[in-house]
């Protein structure tokens, strides 16, 4: 049972960032202002109420599961997850709450595409480790080599 939780939680993360990711890049090159903030205020709520748990139940879950578990996949796991979590909580939320205030008022300047621009390195970089921390999984479970 712990093993589903943790996928499924793995997969609605990692679904949520790449969403999130994508859809900017799309409405900012091709949207207008008002789609801009709409897109904001939806990664804001219910985006990160979905993120936030699904990330923070695939840590927990993940944890239970390395639980008397031990090898190189599972340390290179295990050190990339403080990486994921650090970045999501000190720069992809603060970032996606700035965004979202400034889009809602109007205020897409120049400082607006420098967050913006931090934002989605910042979840690059999110996606590629969790990327790796699946690929890692599926190679201990034996589905991928």
């Amino acid at each position: 049972m712990m093993l589903v939780l943790h996928r499924l939680a793995a997969l609605i993360a990692v679904s949520c960032i790449a969403t999130f990711f994508s859809t900017t890049i799309f409405v900012i090159i091709l949207g207008t202002l008002e789609s801009t903030a709409n897109l904001k205020s939806l990664i804001v709520w219910p985006g990160l109420f979905i993120l936030v748990p699904s990330i923070a139940l695939t840590g927990v879950s993940g944890f239970a599961l390395a639980k008397g578990r031990s090898g190189k996949l599972v340390q290179q796991k295990m050190r990339r997850m403080p990486f994921i979590g650090v970045n999501g909580i000190l720069v992809l939320i603060p970032c996606a709450v700035f965004l979202d205030r400034w889009a809602s008022v109007g205020t897409i300047d120049t400082n607006f595409y420098i967050v913006q621009g931090i934002e989605l390195l910042a979840g690059a970089i999110n996606l590629i480790l969790m990327g790796l921390n699946m690929k890692d999984g599926l190679r201990m479970s034996g589905r991928f080599r």
